[in-house]
């Protein structure tokens, strides 16, 4: 028996993929069918709910318009300040026929806190109260609760038993000045707006209002419908729209739908969930005018979303067009694979040779069984290795080239984070103040070792008077520049709530604040978060330095002796609480006085990179301390740069010089 063709097998493998391709086929157009009718439902849910949004709101707001025009009529406030003066209840219910005209129901009511005056068009319309407003009645408890309230209007669902009528109360609070005079408004019929709005004959389409706390005003089912929540609140056993939640996890769901709508109100929230007993679609927008939730819930599957002729419609194309790629593909095989592998008989041993452009058939007793000896000698795997490495360096190529793009872009956000930080650093530094204060009479030097730095100075006037100082905190980079907030705050909050002509006071309330913010006894073991000092209280009515120190010295010089006052040993947060007291000296006129960072001492450089010391530190200031302030800072720097050289900047510097002068008050020291 000759075995089948090519042209046979490959009709046979198109049957069978067209079976195998219908069935996932069948159930991906299934998914989309879903995801079509989702989709659209979500879409029908929200455009019904604006008009319903639309609807009930221009009906309900007109009837709360003219209810707080009717509260705010003078004739009816002067009326119920002397209720029982006939003339002003007369004019007041002439008056008050006007409204009932406009009120939709034609009905209008007032309770004072004596009287409940109620008329309509199924009543004959008196001015004599139609009961008593006693406590003692459970019907009236509303108006005690409204009453009692903060709101200037609620609306409220209930059904009044003296009047027999169920409605949507709109309840509006008549106010003289400060004082509550009583409620006026009227009500909404609940039977007409739920035929008007909620009862539609749409299949698979339920209309619901809800108030804020979820309890339901309006549902086609009159039974669900929770009475007197706007002045006696939700009760445990009202019918709020969370008790139609399938699951607890719905209702949650229900509930975050809700406050995104009330934080929203001009867009709907749309969400998908088990409601009443099946999944539905539900759109929620909100009436911040009325405190109101209206709610669409829609049924996918029974509103008609998609019609069935669509569905044949679809279904129809499929089919021819799987009846004509089956002939088109008959005659591509015959056209394009059959006759072509004839031809390339002739070109097998070319092909062995070493072109490698053409495909390779698979073996068989068929034609491609025929050409398949002729392109045994062939090199598959050679062509199939080099189509591989080339795929690989491709991918690979791409990834680091996709790799460095992205480290640039984060070493680029990196460096702008830090220039910024920089300016922000700089800018809460009180250079202008000291400039403004002190004028010529001072010179600041400060250089953080990196783009921002862990040291900065301070300074606070107090009168004539001032508070200046430095102060080096732990680390540097971004670490030490965060850690200078919090000895910036830690400073600013000690000097605000102590005295500041006391610099040892400040340090101690300084300490006490740096270890409350660092209280945390882990994060303490594990980084440094000491502060080191130096502040100067300059008093110049009595001629007086005051001085304090945390691992900082203050030195004088007058250009032939310097001298050195040290501070306490211990920093500020430091494991062990520092003990520290002020220095005070007279200020000298012809000195001038330093505080120095141990950015200073501990700088590398010289013939062998050691650090600049003590001992340079003291021939420095005493060369300098008779010269201008601008020019000692000059010369201060160059000599810093010159025995730095070559070596890289160990720690943040800074240097904070003045003077004293007590000719200067207001622009200097």
């Amino acid at each position: 028996m000759r075995a089948l063709g090519l042209r046979s097998k490959s009709i046979i493998a198109l049957l069978l993929s067209c079976c195998l391709a219908l069935v996932p086929a069948g159930l991906l157009a299934w998914r989309m069918v879903d995801a079509i009718r989702d989709y659209y439902g979500a879409a029908y849910a929200s455009s019904t709910v604006k008009l319903f949004k639309e609807a009930v709101f221009a009906r309900v707001t007109r009837e709360l318009a003219l209810s707080q025009r009717l509260a705010k009529s003078e004739v009816m406030r002067a009326w119920l300040l002397d209720e029982d003066n006939p003339a002003k209840r007369e004019t007041f219910f002439r008056e008050a026929e006007s409204f009932r005209a406009d009120f939709q129901d034609h009905s209008y009511f007032i309770v004072s806190w004596r009287h409940r005056y109620f008329n309509a068009d199924n009543l004959p319309v008196v001015a004599a109260p139609r009961a008593d407003t006693s406590r003692d009645d459970k019907e009236i408890a509303w108006f005690f609760n409204t009453m009692q309230g903060t709101a200037q209007f609620n609306l409220n669902t209930s059904h009044d038993r003296f009047l027999d009528l169920t409605k949507v109360w709109i309840n509006v609070v008549i106010y003289d000045g400060a004082s509550k005079l009583g409620v006026a408004g009227t009500g909404l019929d609940l039977t007409r707006l739920l035929k008007e709005f909620v009862k539609r004959d749409e299949a698979g389409l339920v209309q619901m209002i809800t108030d804020a706390q979820g309890a339901i005003q309006m549902h086609p089912d009159a039974r669900l419908i929770a009475l007197n929540t706007a002045t006696q609140g939700v009760q445990a056993n009202d019918s709020t729209i969370f008790k139609l939640a399938g699951s607890p996890a719905d209702a949650a769901a229900l509930r975050d739908a809700l406050e995104r709508a009330q934080r929203q109100p001009n867009e709907p929230a749309v969400l998908h969930l088990n409601f009443h007993g099946r999944p539905q679609i539900l759109a929620i927008s909100y009436l911040p005018e009325l405190r109101w939730h209206q709610v669409s819930v829609v049924d996918p599957h029974a509103v008609q979303l998609i019609q069935p002729v669509w569905l044949w419609a679809l279904g129809a194309t499929v089919l021819v067009l799987l009846l004509a790629m089956v002939a088109g593909f008959l005659y591509l095989t015959e056209r394009l694979l059959l006759q072509p592998i004839r031809a390339l008989r002739s070109s097998a041993q070319a092909v062995a040779d070493g072109n490698y452009s053409l495909s390779l058939p698979t073996a068989g007793q068929d034609e491609l069984g025929e050409l398949a000896r002729a392109f045994d000698r062939m090199a598959q795997k050679v062509a199939h290795q080099t189509e591989d490495l080339e795929r690989r360096v491709q991918e690979r190529t791409a990834a680091l080239e996709e790799a460095n793009l992205r480290m640039q872009a984060a070493h680029k956000t990196i460096d702008d984070s830090i220039n910024y930080a920089s300016l922000i650093q700089r800018a809460v530094l009180p250079e202008r103040e000291l400039a403004h204060a002190l004028g010529p009479d001072h010179f600041v030097l400060w250089w953080p070792r990196d783009v921002v730095g862990g040291d900065f100075y301070v300074f606070r006037r107090d009168g004539e008077n001032c508070l200046l100082g430095v102060v080096d905190c732990a680390g540097h980079g971004v670490a030490g520049a965060l850690m200078t907030m919090l000895g910036g705050a830690a400073i600013e909050q000690a000097i605000s709530a102590t005295d500041p002509t006391s610099p040892a006071a400040v340090m101690r309330a300084a300490d006490q604040s740096v270890r409350g913010m660092l209280r945390a006894g882990d994060m303490r073991r594990a980084l440094a978060t000491s502060m080191d000092a130096g502040l100067c209280y300059l008093d110049r009515e009595r001629g007086l330095l005051r001085f304090a120190g945390a691992k900082v010295s203050l030195y004088w010089s007058d250009g032939r002796v310097i001298e050195e006052i040290k501070g306490n040993r211990r920093a500020l947060g430091d494991r062990r609480v520092g003990e520290y007291e002020d220095i005070t000296i007279t200020a000298q006129p012809g000195h001038t006085y330093y505080l120095v960072t141990d950015g200073v001492l501990d700088q590398a450089g010289g013939e062998h990179g050691f650090g600049f010391g003590s001992q340079r530190l003291h021939e420095l200031l005493l060369r300098h301390a008779e010269l201008p302030m601008p020019e000692q800072a000059m010369r201060f720097g160059e000599a810093l740069r010159a025995y730095r050289g070559e070596h890289p900047q160990r720690d943040d510097i800074t240097v904070l010089a003045f003077r004293f002068s007590q000719s200067s008050t207001g622009s200097g020291t």
